[in-house]
């Protein structure tokens, strides 16, 4: 008896979210379409997880016009979502009526699978969004997110897929983001499902201890019926495997795929071709490293944090990092690392190792998982941390959406006329200042993406100059080596002229002034050198600016949040006193040890 197994691609979406910190652009993705649509398989993950955020942050697309274009060109294939619950595509928790609104709109848009999980495994956090895709009238999938630790059993795992299955969901998967399933531990978990659970059970591994093809044949002996695989050009390491080394394995045996291995060898060359436009986001950390069965750090997390640490200029702290993630992750109660609990436990630990001291900086979203912001932590939590995190605040002890006031109304409100649609106030919710950040440069026509940097031809270096083509150079700063090429330069007004380049892929928009006075990208703000003198330890952006010129303030007060690698944090005065001079605005760039606000005592 044949038991055909159906593959999901995640070449749209997870692939290159876990190799090039989701870069992928649509226009590389809908030239390959008709032959992906044609391939047959169960489903194409092309939407959510982080591609929302990189489309609105870095390539300046609307993220729902992407699916609409691949909704049209790929009209015989299912497509599949990352969703986080009630964090939708954002790190916090929304709303009801936000999550009942973006799953509608995620639907009518072209989604027919959402893959739904919680970063806790909280089923509490899956209720209303599984509710949602139901009532769309499509598919939903529960989702047990996996690692481990002492609290996190087979026995667990089985509840979690039980409590799922109650709920209404289509089918079960088990998402094991940072690669620590293990062949023989998969098949044990799979094999319970199954004996407990009346639905299909897919397995989504990525390959970063490089035992995931192995996982998923065990998987397959004990029954699960799906597995995610990756076009071979964007396959292993901290990707998935390979779909055409799947296929072929399973080629004439009883669980075969029955997709055609021609087809798909001629998806991988385009994809081939389609990977070097990225090179520039390419990380260090995507082949095999079994230290994941230690740090757990996932396969997208990785490449990301590699781009965020180089941007912070602390990429040799890469390995400190990850030695200090478990321990983050014990002192909160063994979370499993992935968004957005994955960003909340790795910025810490780059807090801890760039301090010098673990928990001198706390971020607040790492004060609101104490306080129980993000649902119950799977174990025990360290309660001198939590006492020194949220001092003597209250607990939030049920479903933290549960506290949430309806929002859609006020974010109409918020955004205006900017919104041309409901998916566009969506797009603001996500995120409210790079989502209003990008409605507003659509609106007056200066969306300007992310530069590509030319590929070097073989034996050689990319040529300055030319039509289309940057002008490159590549300036030495202390050490440091930065690429910069200018691509636009704004007519010269008021006696300034705009220069847009990008530095190592990150766009800027820099400003000269006469005798080439240089205002954009550098600062001009002294250093700290007394205790009244506020500043930060970390390179990044001011999200708010908490008091005014003349209050009085305490020791300890929060003064300013900046905002580094997706994170906030709270700035506090070191000393009480009176503020009298203050050098930021929302949305300045800073950089560590200027000063920010002048307190005198």
């Amino acid at each position: 008896m044949t038991k055909k197994i159906f593959v999901t691609d995640t070449i749209l979406r997870d692939a290159h979210q876990s190799l090039l910190a989701t870069r992928m652009r649509t226009e590389d993705m809908l030239p390959i379409c008709d032959k992906l649509d044609k391939v047959g398989y169960w489903s194409l993950e092309v939407w959510g997880g982080a591609t929302f955020d990189a489309c609105v942050r870095f390539l300046k697309e609307d993220p729902w016009e992407r699916l609409r274009k691949l909704r049209a060109a790929l009209p015989n294939t299912r497509l599949q979502m990352l969703l986080r619950g009630q964090n939708l595509l954002g790190y916090r928790h929304y709303s009801d009526d936000v999550v009942k609104a973006f799953v509608a709109k995620a639907a009518v848009n072209g989604i027919d699978v959402f893959r739904i999980f919680d970063a806790m495994n909280d089923v509490r956090n899956l209720r209303v969004a599984i509710e949602a895709v139901k009532a769309a009238g499509k598919h939903a999938q529960g989702t047990i997110a996996y690692t481990t630790s002492p609290v996190h059993t087979i026995e667990a795992f089985v509840a979690q897929g039980k409590q799922m299955q109650a709920m209404g969901c289509d089918s079960i998967a088990i998402k094991d983001m940072a690669g620590l399933l293990t062949p023989y531990a998969t098949g044990e978990l799979v094999k319970a499902l199954k004996a407990e659970l009346s639905l299909p059970v897919f397995i989504h591994s990525h390959d970063t201890a490089g035992l995931a093809a192995m996982c998923q044949l065990k998987a397959i002996e004990n029954g699960a019926e799906h597995i995610d695989t990756a076009i071979s050009s964007f396959a292993w390491g901290t990707s998935h495997p390979g779909t055409e080394s799947m296929v072929a394995a399973l080629k004439g045996s009883e669980f075969d795929t029955g997709l055609d291995l021609e087809l798909l060898q001629e998806i991988g060359l385009y994809f081939y071709a389609v990977r070097k436009k990225y090179h520039q986001f390419e990380s260090e950390f995507t082949a095999v490293d079994t230290r994941v069965q230690v740090n757990q750090v996932p396969g997208g997390m990785i490449s990301n944090l590699a781009n965020q640490l180089k941007e912070q200029g602390a990429l040799n702290r890469m390995g400190e990092v990850l030695a200090e993630i478990p321990r983050v992750r014990h002192d909160l109660g063994y979370p499993p690392l992935v968004t957005p609990t994955s960003q909340i436990v790795g910025t810490q630990a780059f807090f801890n190792v760039l301090a010098g001291e673990r928990y001198k900086t706390i971020t607040n979203e790492v004060k609101l998982y104490l306080q129980g912001g993000y649902g119950k932590a799977p174990g025990q939590v360290d309660e001198n941390l939590r006492r020194q995190a949220i001092g003597s605040e209250d607990v939030i002890d049920v479903r933290p959406a549960d506290l949430l006031k309806p929002e859609m109304t006020k974010l109409r409100g918020e955004i205006g006329a900017l919104a041309h649609s409901e998916e566009d106030v969506l797009t603001y919710a996500m995120f409210p200042d790079i989502g209003r950040k990008f409605l507003e440069e659509r609106e007056a026509g200066t969306l300007v993406p992310e530069v590509l940097l030319p590929i070097p031809e073989a034996g050689g270096v990319s040529k300055p100059g030319g039509e289309g083509v940057p002008t490159e150079f590549v300036i030495d700063v202390h050490g440091e080596t930065y690429r910069v090429d200018i691509t636009g330069v704004g007519v010269k007004a008021e006696g300034k002229r705009h220069f847009y380049l990008s530095i190592d892929g990150m766009p800027e928009e820099v400003v000269f002034e006469p005798l080439n006075e240089f205002v954009g990208g550098s600062s001009k703000r002294k250093q700290a050198s007394e205790p009244g003198h506020v500043s930060t330890t970390m390179p990044g952006n001011i999200v708010d600016v908490l008091v005014k010129q003349g209050d009085v303030v305490k020791a300890g007060q929060a003064v300013l949040i900046t905002e580094a690698m997706k994170m906030e944090t709270e700035v506090q005065a070191a000393v009480a006193g009176k503020v009298v001079a203050i050098h930021v605005a929302k949305g300045d760039r800073v950089n560590p040890g200027e000063i920010l606000i002048e307190i005198e005592g």
